[in-house]
């Protein structure tokens, strides 16, 4: 029910309560009913659940089977040594698991997090009289007292207030204190930060005093609305799991395709080897899985989540890091995300002037009484380096601080002796301070209240009366400091009543009239000094940033155009017309705000979701409760680690230790690079992988019952050129204008485009060198043995020996997109250490006696190894070739859109030229036209001299026109 918009008898009589509380008997009643005031706990996944979810990955589901035929295979041919393949399989997919679960096992903490916020005692009237009782047993109906430093332990409807203010910000998004107002009567459809008649579950008193009546407790309070929500979101798969999952696909047609062939040619050779055919063709199968393709996924994320944990990043969820390489809007709450969630004083205006803060001079009567009136009239304290009560007093006390204007020494030296309370009909404050035995009166509040009280101003050090000049200047002055969504509060001073010793004056002994003005101050929530440039950076990389805030519009739109998120206020929308669209057109107008004020947490998860179904990949920020449930909805959520709550930080796919909005840009860009580095992983493994099957397929055809590789070598080149070249193309720096491109689209394959034709053209290159290598050996070098089983393994060791070179020298290939003359060769020392590594161990199994029986490798002469390893190297000017032809693509590509472009443009200037010269022609034939018409009335005179002048002014104009296009045409 609507209780906001409800009168307070109404309020009392649907609950069936009174202004003097339940009866305890009553209480027990709707307690043992309704259960405790406590959130819901959500269905847990036990971590065993989330260990065996980790294998649902079609990727791994392929690794298994893979594994499991090795075994099988191992054990029918009765090969222990080849129980190296499946066990190191096994392993692969056990270690991504265990790291997968590790990761992830903090993902659901969210609700614990919402119980923690609870107070476990609170006031509340029973039998008509005052009693602390836990929270989780307080019952609709129930009427709690509250107080400055309360949290308010359900939501409740105001009975009375007297300068009650709660800060609702985790809830609402706004940065100030919300006001409340006790039995008010608001309209329906009031938004959640303007209900003044009500306190919120979890929200904070931080000023004043209330008693209200309990309207909702547990799941039913606004609080749990959102922990519902949050139970109702399910997790969604990251860009990068959908794209391996539908590698995983892909390669496992191919392979049982590529089996399949194999077994069938096998068999139409021989009938009589059924069985050995089978094994073949699985062996080749097992071959054609890039085992380590997942555990070199997952150490290349794992290297990435460590490099941005030293940048103040940590990540939640492994492969969301990289989801921020295709991020194509930035949804940020407002206060503490985009600003310092911190009143500030922007300007001061005293002696008729607006002066900012940096150059505003303490050294005049006024500046001075302004100052001691900010900080004297003012309720709020400083503990240590942190500054205690509400927003808005604190930021004059750090303003007046600025200024060697401290507080505590000022409250000594001005003793307190008399106060006004804040009250919101008054909108005034007003205290009496001791100055020299004289008793002088500081009031601040609203600028238009303070002025109907006062009589005098303070302008160059002398009190004059106010004029109605004066206070037109002062509106003018405050008219232009709200223009800029300041909150501005004015300051008056006056003689105070005698004072005697010991003395305390009441609001009765105070007045507030017959005041001296002295000045305004203006203050904000200001935006971080970071944000600038770091909307600035995400424009260039393609990126909307989107403001969503509870706050009121004009603050959000002055912070929103200071930014330059946006040109105009078309583009700024409040929540309540946001509810008057259905989810549907909702996808179709979304696009055109970019700034969203006074909304709701589920205006906020609306929004996500509408712009997820035009098909964006979002990134949505903040710190409170009430974004909770739109950052689990986003493709990404980040929350902040230092003014974030545990909810948020939570339910995050990543947190920002920091709370700096620029470091989502470093995210951004270390996320695209990891994708970048992640597809050329994938490039150098699929088409070394595929040079291995193509190899042994064609092999099979054109050397029938001769070796080729045997399984141990195949294993070999797997664990040597997959494993450590690969990380080492993970670690790759981030190739050059990586944030001035676009985001890729979620939908985009990871072995689409030019990354498919390079796995291709890769594969078929280091096929072909390995045979031709085989050939040689075969041809030429074999009949020079004279023992004939060393004769034999003469080929295959020349193909094994290629095999691995070509594939290493295909690593720096993969490196980089462009020649791999134009970059430093040094810049990764990683991929030469991988390179190092593999030469190096290829040299111990040819050189080292029983390591090359083990392989079973023949002795090649040091000429031979340098033909195969020339042989190897011809795959990097191949792929310079094919690099050289993109090269001239892209460079004809982008001529021909500047040639468009230029065409658009030309066609464009014509046709406006066109038009103007038509507009002239028609302005002239109707000039000619008036003067052949007769005149029939006295005023054709005026007519016609008005005629005459347009005359006039269209030739000058045609000549004008004439001379512009002769100026255009010699410059041309």
């Amino acid at each position: 029910m609507s209780f906001y918009s409800k009168s307070k008898d109404e309020v009392l009589k649907t609950l069936k309560s009174s202004e003097d509380g339940l009866t305890s008997k009553e209480a027990e009643k709707r307690l043992e009913k309704n259960g405790e005031n406590k959130l819901a706990e959500g269905k847990k996944v036990s971590i065993f659940m989330k260990f065996l979810a980790q294998f649902k990955d079609v990727m791994v589901i392929v690794l298994m089977v893979a594994a499991t035929v090795s075994l099988v295979i191992a054990l029918v041919e009765n090969k222990p040594e080849d129980l190296v393949d499946a066990f190191i399989i096994y392993a692969i997919v056990l270690l991504n698991a265990i790291l997968g679960t590790v990761q992830e096992a903090k993902a659901e903490n969210a609700l614990e997090s919402l119980k923690k916020m609870s107070q476990p005692f609170a006031k509340v009237i029973r039998d008509g009289q005052i009693c602390k009782v836990k929270t989780t047993e307080i019952v609709v109906g129930d009427v709690v007292v509250l107080e400055a430093g309360d949290v308010v332990p359900a939501d409740m409807y105001l009975l009375e207030s007297a300068s009650l203010k709660c800060e609702e910000a985790s809830l609402t998004g706004e940065s100030k204190p919300a006001e409340k107002e006790a039995a008010v009567k608001l309209k329906e459809k009031t938004p959640l930060g303007d209900r003044v008649n009500m306190c919120f579950s979890s929200s904070t008193v931080v000023y004043g005093r209330g008693v209200g009546v309990v309207t909702a407790v547990a799941n039913d309070t606004e609080m749990g609305k959102i922990a519902n929500m949050l139970n109702e979101t399910e997790s969604e798969k990251t860009p990068l799991e959908i794209n391996l999952d539908k590698l995983g696909k892909v390669l496992t047609i191919i392979v049982l395709a590529i089996a399949a062939v194999l077994f069938v040619v096998n068999v139409c050779f021989d009938p009589t080897k059924v069985v050995e055919a089978f094994l073949t063709a699985v062996a080749v199968a097992v071959a054609a899985i890039p085992e380590s393709l997942a555990v070199v996924v997952t150490v290349i994320l794992s290297l990435g989540v460590t490099k941005l944990a030293r940048k103040n990043v940590i990540i939640r969820k492994l492969h969301a890091v990289e989801t921020l390489g295709c991020c194509e809007i930035i949804c940020s709450d407002k206060t503490g995300t985009i600003t310092q969630n911190k009143m500030t004083v922007m300007d001061v205006y005293y002696n008729g002037k607006i002066i900012g803060v940096e150059d505003a001079k303490i050294d005049s009567k006024e500046a001075i009484e302004l100052v001691k009136c900010m900080t004297l009239c003012n309720d709020s304290k400083k503990q240590g380096e942190n500054f205690i009560g509400d927003p808005t007093e604190t930021a004059l006390i750090a303003f007046a601080e600025s200024k060697n204007y401290i507080k505590e020494k000022l409250d000594v030296d001005y003793k307190r002796v008399g106060e006004i309370p804040f009250d919101s009909d008054r909108k005034l404050m007003t205290t009496a301070n001791l100055v020299e035995k004289n008793v002088v009166v500081y009031t601040k509040g609203a600028v238009d209240e303070l002025l109907k009280r006062c009589d005098t101003i303070s302008i160059n050090g002398e009190v004059k009366k106010i004029t109605k000049k004066h206070k037109d200047d002062i509106m003018e002055a405050s008219k232009s400091l709200g223009s800029r969504a300041l909150r501005v509060l004015g300051y008056a001073i006056s003689q105070g009543p005698k004072y005697k010793e010991g003395a305390h004056f009441t609001d009765k002994e105070l007045k507030e009239d017959n005041l001296t003005f002295v000045g305004l101050t203006g203050m904000i929530d200001p935006p971080r000094k970071e944000v600038f440039a770091a909307i600035e950076k995400c424009k260039k990389a393609g990126m909307k940033a989107i403001m969503i805030t509870g706050d009121h519009r004009d603050t959000a739109c002055a912070i929103a155009k200071e930014l330059k998120m946006i040109k105009s206020e078309k583009e700024v929308i409040e929540g309540a017309y946001l509810d008057n669209f259905t989810d549907e057109e909702l996808v179709t107008e979304i696009n055109k705000f970019r700034v969203f004020t006074r909304v709701s947490p589920e205006h906020k998860v609306r929004i996500v979701k509408a712009f997820k179904a035009n098909g964006k990949v979002v990134a949505m920020t903040g710190d409170g409760v009430n974004d909770a449930p739109s950052i689990k909805n986003a493709n990404i959520g980040i929350g902040m680690g230092i003014t974030g709550t545990e909810v948020t930080k939570e339910v995050a796919d990543m947190v920002l230790t920091d709370d700096n909005f620029a470091t989502i840009v470093v995210a951004v860009e270390e996320g695209r690079k990891i994708f970048g580095n992640i597809k050329k992983t994938i490039q150098f493994l699929l088409s070394s992988n595929a040079a291995e099957v193509l190899a042994i397929f064609f092999a099979t055809f054109f050397f029938i019952g001769e070796t080729f590789l045997i399984p141990v070598q195949i294993l070999f080149v797997n664990l040597i050129t997959d494993t450590l070249p690969a990380i080492a193309l993970g670690v790759e720096p981030a190739e050059k204008a990586v944030m001035l491109q676009p985001p890729r689209k979620q939908e985009e394959s990871i072995i689409g485009g030019r990354t498919g034709i390079n796995i291709l053209v890769g594969g078929f290159i280091q096929t072909i060198i390995v045979i031709v290598a085989y050939l040689i050996a075969h041809e030429c070098w074999t009949p020079l043995v004279a023992d004939p089983e060393m004769a034999e393994l003469v080929a295959p060791t020349a193909a094994f020996i290629s095999l691995n070179f070509v594939q290493l020298f295909h690593m720096f290939n993969s490196q980089t997109q462009s020649s791999i003359f134009t970059k430093n060769p040094f810049r990764n020392k990683l991929v030469w250490v991988a390179f190092a590594f593999g030469v190096g161990v290829v040299a111990l199994l040819e050189f080292v006696p029983f390591l090359s029986e083990a392989f079973e490798m023949a002795s090649l002469s040091f000429g031979q190894w340098a033909v195969l390893i020339g042989l190897a190297f011809a795959i990097i000017p191949t792929f310079e070739i094919l690099k050289l032809v993109y090269y001239f693509i892209d460079k004809n590509r982008a001529k021909n859109m500047i040639e468009e472009e230029v065409a658009e443009v030309a066609t464009e200037t014509i046709a406006s030229k066109i038009v103007v010269v038509e507009n002239e022609v028609a302005e002239e034939k109707t000039v000619e036209e008036v003067k052949k018409a007769p005149a029939k009335k006295p005023a054709a005179k005026t007519t016609t001299k008005t005629t005459a002048a347009k005359s006039t002014t269209a030739k000058k104009s045609t000549t004008t026109k004439k001379t512009t296009s002769t100026k255009t045409q010699k410059t041309k």
